[in-house]
């Protein structure tokens, strides 16, 4: 049902994304630079995460690393990834297949500014096999993401 809740909230409000389904598995990042055909760090890989009370989704670069001291030093806290059961509870979307896309309720949403260095990026759309191709600028106006730098 992911796979169908990301079609919605494009055709509501990017209506030009298409989203991509391949034969092969794109659940990690290696696996989706080759169903793809791009680069690993093209991939904007999705991470669900909690910060004290607050839950947010950090889309980065897909050879990126979070950095401590520069998300502590922006977000107050240390972060806490969720396990697969809770990712899945809260933004609908599986382990590998995570995006920012057509969740059932309002979450924060950062972009990391490891994806500028690219003119096309590549996230997931609710499944292990799913994915959209768009601008990073226009992915983070659909979800209304704000720029971080919290990655190395």
């Amino acid at each position: 049902m992911s796979l169908e809740t990301v079609r919605a909230f494009l055709a509501a409000h990017a209506p030009d994304v298409e989203v991509l389904v391949t034969e092969a598995s794109s659940a990690t990042v290696a696996l989706a630079a080759d169903a793809h055909g791009v680069e690993p760090a093209q991939i904007a890989k999705t991470i669900c995460l909690r910060v004290g009370g607050e839950t947010m989704l950090i889309v980065a670069g897909g050879m990126s690393r979070l950095h401590n001291r520069k998300f502590k030093d922006r977000f107050g806290g240390k972060p806490r990834m969720l396990d697969a059961d809770e990712v899945v509870a809260i933004t609908s979307h599986p382990v590998g297949g995570v995006c920012p896309f057509g969740l059932p309720a309002p979450l924060p949403v950062y972009c990391d500014v490891s994806l500028r260095a690219f003119d096309e990026v590549v996230p997931a759309a609710g499944a292990t096999n799913a994915a959209v191709r768009l601008s990073p600028e226009r992915m983070a106006q659909i979800v209304d993401a704000e720029w971080v730098d919290v990655c190395q």
